[in-house]
């Protein structure tokens, strides 16, 4: 695979929302020194719960993972943009598109897209049984 450096730059979406940032440490490397996908994919999650939140307004659970794609390593030192959008609503479930772009450490202001996934959320009572999602 080519050095991250040789890919394009790409723009930030600008129809999508910024709904979290972090820089991954050397604790979350695995021994090739890439950021373990198992951390990348927990902060997804992070990102992805998000607007299914506001739009839940109470408890919610994570029911899929419908895809997730890694584009790109991520590496120490970078940081990462998460942009969310809502792409479906239904009566219990959301379901959210996520895409994360790294600034990389030696490239301030230049972003590549690291990784894609889409993740289904369903709004849950206090049992943790699916309730219908409130409508505005």
């Amino acid at each position: 695979m080519s050095s991250s450096s040789s890919l394009p730059a790409v723009e930030l979406p600008r129809d999508r929302e910024l709904v979290l940032k972090v820089i991954p440490m050397p604790a979350d490397c695995n021994v090739n020194g890439d950021i373990f996908g198992g951390w990348v994919m927990a902060q997804v999650d992070l990102a992805g719960s998000v607007l299914p939140a506001r739009q839940a307004r109470g408890r919610m659970a994570t029911v899929a993972v419908n895809e997730f794609i890694f584009k790109q390593p991520v590496r120490v030192g970078d940081l990462l943009s998460f942009y969310a959008q809502m792409k479906h609503v239904g009566r219990t479930s959301m379901t959210v598109e996520v895409e994360v772009y790294a600034e990389r450490i030696h490239a301030q202001g230049q972003y590549v897209k690291v990784t894609q996934a889409t993740l289904t959320y369903v709004a849950i009572d206090a049992h943790g049984k699916p309730r219908p999602v409130p409508r505005d």
